[in-house]
């Protein structure tokens, strides 16, 4: 019997990742990636999908915004006091900077536009409000540990 995708799992894959209209995102060499089924390397939505898939099972699907990274959101664009930024930093249009939330995590931003006095940063997940098409051909499938597989 053949192991399947599932909590519990180590799952080498490849994929190709592109916005709807075609446009290249990302994607794994022919070797693949490997990772653990649930540990947040990939949004659960893209996780649900593979979820029962087995080795050389092949499949392409979409993934809304609002499932993968979101919505953007006007509040997440911020004006900030170029005085917050290290001198020495050469703040510009198209520069990621990282600032720490609430809970000490690393949140990084993108420059979007300077003025005299702030510096415009967007920390929105750069595919915020992209509906994405995930194309995904499963290479190798390990269960790790005892975890129950459960339908997600």
């Amino acid at each position: 019997m053949s192991i399947v995708v599932g909590p519990g799992c180590r799952i080498r894959l490849r994929f190709r990742l592109e916005l709807t209209d075609g446009e290249l995102v990302d994607e794994t060499s022919d070797e693949g990636a490997t990772f653990l089924y649930g540990d947040g390397n990939l949004p659960e939505a893209f996780e649900r999908r593979l979820f029962g898939m087995s080795v050389n099972e092949h499949q392409c699907f979409d993934v809304l915004s609002e499932e993968a990274f979101g919505p953007r959101r006007e509040e997440n664009i911020q004006r900030i006091d170029r005085g917050r930024f290290p001198a020495d930093i050469g703040l510009e249009s198209g520069l990621v900077v990282s600032f720490a939330d609430a809970q000490d995590a690393e949140l990084p931003g993108v420059v979007i536009d300077l003025d005299a006095e702030t510096a415009t940063v967007d920390f929105n997940h750069p595919l915020a409000g992209k509906d994405l098409r995930f194309e995904v051909t499963i290479l190798a499938v390990e269960r790790v540990s005892n975890e129950i597989a459960r339908s997600r």
